[in-house]
């Protein structure tokens, strides 16, 4: 009797650094999808893991393919941290025994060499429209300094809890999180962070009269459009066009990067937007951006499900006044990111930060 050809082929995964996490396999045959339930292997005991191709013929050529725990931030790595070549099978044989000696978590750790460089542009920068001063800092990457490159930029709300070790509530780790996505050939930005006003911060970032009161946000805004926008780009490399300039920021932070992007879309065209308080302004009003002439924004919007009992609703009710807006159609593209165990914290807005700066600057998807 003639033996039947085995038609499909076996991968198998030996890791000594498991976790709970499961294993995808992102490769060329899924358009590198990292969280592809079909290519999700099959957890035979710790550290070992099996996955059957299916019998197609596009299957039985070269694969080209990389492991992940769901995610770039996720990725295998070798033993000493080093991100690693794309794996390729093209042996002809039925099966295939691959090793990953770790793996990524949140996208760290990372290489030292590859950090930015952290400018101090001011100890005491000028506000004139709210007539105080600010610290205010530029993230510059690794090799700004021995490039000719001009580079998007981003300006963020919060400089205290982005890169500050010592910051109370923890911080987003943007120093650590961008020299990551140096390596993989993403993230070539420069980020300008501005230090809150501390006690004054929730007066500075509430625009207009909101259930907090009367706020400084728009001379606030005005600020960053009209003064330290026009310095920023007259001191370094920079793409000073709006569809490279970003801004954003997390809890008032995020709601003050809302209306500074709808207010100014002649200014920025990425928006970085994690969980915005837009209790604050429940019935926040749209009508004023019939008056303005729309151009094409990205907007990456975040919340977390255990951030509180509105948080989700609010965001999600926003994104659909946003995408319903006659004015805004085709316009505004907006991703959505809930992450239902998210808390209002500076842990998960740091997993975010990577994940929304490549989608914002160095992806051209949709959503």
């Amino acid at each position: 009797m003639k033996e039947t050809a085995i038609s499909t082929r076996k991968l198998i995964l030996k890791t000594p650094d498991d976790d709970d996490r499961p294993v995808y396999i992102s490769g060329d045959f899924n358009d590198w999808a990292t969280q592809d339930f079909h290519f999700k292997m099959n957890k035979i005991e710790t550290g070992k893991y099996e996955f059957e191709f299916p019998d197609q013929e596009k299957f039985k050529g070269k694969l080209t393919y990389k492991f992940t725990k769901g995610d770039w931030s996720e990725v295998e790595i070798d033993r000493y941290g080093n991100r690693t070549p794309n794996r390729i099978w093209d042996d002809g044989k039925d099966s295939r025994i691959e090793k990953v000696a770790k793996w990524r978590k949140n996208w760290l750790p990372y290489r030292p060499s590859q950090l930015p460089q952290i400018h101090l542009i001011s100890e005491e920068f000028e506000i004139p429209q709210l007539n105080k001063t600010r610290k205010v800092w530029a993230l510059l990457p690794h090799d700004y300094d021995t490039s000719t490159e001009e580079y998007p930029v981003l300006y963020l709300q919060d400089a205290q809890n982005l890169f500050n070790e010592n910051a109370d509530y923890g911080n987003w780790q943007i120093d650590k999180k961008l020299a990551v996505m140096s390596d993989y050939g993403i993230g070539k930005i420069i980020i300008i962070a501005i230090e809150h006003g501390e006690t004054e911060r929730l007066q500075e970032y509430n625009v207009g009269r909101t259930v907090l009161g009367k706020g400084d946000g728009k001379q606030y805004i005005r600020f960053i459009t009209d003064t330290l926008k026009p310095f920023v780009d007259q001191k370094f490399r920079t793409k000073p066009e709006r569809e490279f300039t970003g801004i954003g920021g997390s809890s008032m932070g995020g709601l003050v990067s809302i209306f500074a992007g709808l207010i100014y879309p002649e200014v920025f065209g990425k928006l970085m937007v994690f969980s915005p308080s837009l209790w604050v302004i429940p019935k926040i009003k749209l009508g004023f951006l019939d008056f303005f002439d729309p151009q094409e924004t990205r907007l990456y919007l975040y919340a977390g499900g255990d951030e509180s009992e509105t948080m989700v609703k609010h965001v999600t009710k926003f994104r659909k006044r946003l995408l319903k807006r006659e004015s805004l159609q085709g316009k505004m593209k907006v991703r959505l990111s809930i992450n239902e165990q998210g808390k209002h914290n500076e842990s998960y807005w740091s997993d975010e930060f990577p994940k929304a700066i490549e989608w914002l600057f160095f992806s051209d998807k949709s959503e």
